[in-house]
């Protein structure tokens, strides 16, 4: 199944709470809330106390997807705070697999998140851990990117992957995700699709519609 994960990142912030009601009203499931730490990427986003506010109003999944040096430390605080999906990205663990781990034992599902120059082989030996791997289709650190054709042929490739090795794991892609190349996106191999101005920009009922009609 398909799905689509609005990001928070677009969100107009005097009216969070407002458009998260409108997008779980329109039939969105998942959640896409980027954390930034100025460091692992150059832009600071949110963090603890927004997370912690929405989850008391959401029953969306919250798709949490760590853009910060050295994850482990705060696992267990986003776990705490409402997470249901932890994402961190390989090039920012200095042991994957332990933070894999972490992760599972706090009961959470867990993703590995790649940014495009980064190659499948990263996940050589932790793939059969993960319930998601998100592909970054943009240089991660700020919204409103175009989408990296090379992409399609990672995840074409990583779909490849998944299929040989008979595993039941979702790719997620984030970056420059638009109603265009959804379609496309989709027969590349990707399931859930992060759409951060695509959704919130201007008409977000319609623009749900839109993404909803080609899914």
């Amino acid at each position: 199944m398909n799905y689509l994960a609005p990001s928070i990142l677009s969100a107009d912030f005097l009216k969070l709470g407002e458009q998260l009601e409108l997008v779980e009203k329109n039939g969105v499931s998942i959640l896409h809330i980027d954390v930034m730490d100025g460091m692992f990427v150059p832009s600071i986003s949110l963090g603890f106390p927004v997370i912690e506010s929405i989850r008391r109003s959401s029953k969306m999944i919250f798709d949490i997807h760590l853009m910060i040096k050295e994850p482990e430390r705060y696992l267990e605080r986003f776990a705490a705070g409402g997470a249901d999906i932890i994402t961190v990205h390989a090039e920012a663990c200095l042991h994957l697999h332990r933070t894999i781990q972490q992760i599972r034992r706090l009961g959470k599902k867990c993703g590995v998140a790649l940014n495009p120059a980064t190659p499948l082989s990263a996940l050589d030996y932790v793939l059969e851990d993960l319930d998601m791997v998100l592909l970054m289709t943009v240089n991660p650190g700020f919204g409103g990117q175009s989408f990296i054709p090379a992409m399609y042929e990672k995840i074409h490739g990583l779909r490849e992957l998944i299929a040989k090795k008979n595993l039941k794991i979702d790719i997620e892609v984030d970056g420059g995700i638009k109603a265009a190349n959804t379609k496309q996106v989709i027969e590349a191999g990707a399931n859930i699709l992060v759409a951060g101005s695509a959704v919130f920009e201007g008409d977000i009922e319609g623009n749900i519609r839109e993404f909803q009609k080609i899914m």
